[in-house]
């Protein structure tokens, strides 16, 4: 690793939970700028439709949960780029297992972590963009979740990056709210959109999430901290619908998810009974203060919803074209 002006020039790294929204957009952000990347993720299958024939990637099927499997796939790697991705149903009895066992492996690679992380353990909105120096009081399990994470890497001695990102959006990023609801315009069926849909809120395009976490990466003063990466701006649910039915013609009534039925929902799948606790974010959106970033780093990447909702649903439509039947 040749370091420059506190510049940090990367040679290699290793995305964990590669087949991902933001691990995906990662591994390609890595690839743009010339860096050998381990791409790292469960399915071999995903894995190698989005990466095989790439000469700067070593598609790496394995297992976080075993300390083998990663320290064999970490080895000789700078940076472990951390974006894997947990169903809440397993973040109770997972999560922090996971955490202890990334962050062994990076201490005995002699690796550093720039870790993906979302908006929970902030809590509830003050009424102000909330700033990484803000009192963290979360209020749910999943952000005290988040926040013990966070200790964590903070105890540890390996050097981290922790970014703070709020909900995704973008090419591959299947399990967001938002791609849920692009998806099945895109496919002209009936889809549902959670939350109210007059309430703006801040959503994060998985390229521009990328470029910011590696420039992170790629710098020397920017670890042993956290960062807040915000979307382009905020925007409803009404814009969202609007801007799709632009592009895709789709004229079905998209209907909202109330708090209520998720609940119902949640009497038959555990994964909606999860997702109750977080619905506060629908009704008082907390909304992320960048200027850290913008005065340490350089300008945020913020691509306007429409460019990237328009890139999101080609890239949709080729997957529903070329992946979605092929078994």
């Amino acid at each position: 690793m040749v370091k420059s002006g506190g510049v940090i020039i990367l040679k290699k790294a290793i995305v964990l939970g590669a087949t991902g929204g933001m691990g995906s957009a990662l591994v390609y952000e890595l690839i743009d700028r010339g860096v050998q990347v381990t791409a790292f993720a469960r399915g071999t299958e995903k894995l190698h439709q989005l990466f095989s024939g790439d000469p700067l990637v070593e598609i790496y099927e394995g297992d976080a949960f075993s300390g083998k499997d990663l320290d064999h796939a970490v080895n000789g790697n700078e940076v472990v780029f951390h974006a894997i991705n947990l169903p809440y149903a397993n973040w109770h009895t997972k999560l922090l297992t996971l955490t202890k066992n990334i962050i062994a492996s990076a201490e005995k690679n002699n690796a550093k972590l720039a870790i993906v992380d979302n908006i929970y353990s902030y809590g509830k909105s003050h009424g102000e963009n909330v700033k990484e120096n803000d009192p963290k009081q979360p209020h749910t399990k999943k952000g005290k979740l988040r926040l013990h994470m966070e200790s964590l890497y903070k105890q540890s001695n390996v050097p981290y990056v922790i970014a703070h990102f709020p909900d995704f959006y973008g090419p591959y990023a299947e399990n967001s709210f938002i791609n849920f609801t692009l998806t099945k315009m895109v496919t002209h069926e009936k889809a549902k959109y959670v939350g109210d849909l007059s309430i703006a809120r801040e959503y994060i395009f998985t390229p521009d999430g990328a470029k910011a976490l590696v420039d992170l990466a790629s710098i020397k003063k920017a670890y042993n901290q956290n960062w807040n990466i915000p979307g382009y701006d905020v925007i409803t649910g009404q814009e969202i619908i609007r801007l799709t039915r632009t592009f895709t013609g789709c004229s079905e009534k998209v209907s909202s998810v109330s708090k209520n039925m998720l609940r119902f929902a949640g009497l038959f799948n555990r994964q909606m009974r999860e997702m109750v606790e977080l619905y506060y974010l629908n009704e008082e959106p907390v909304i992320l203060d960048g200027s850290k970033y913008e005065k340490n780093i350089g300008s945020l990447p913020k691509t306007p919803y429409e460019i990237g909702i328009k890139q999101t649903i080609q890239a949709i439509s080729f997957n529903e074209k070329n992946f979605t039947h092929k078994k």
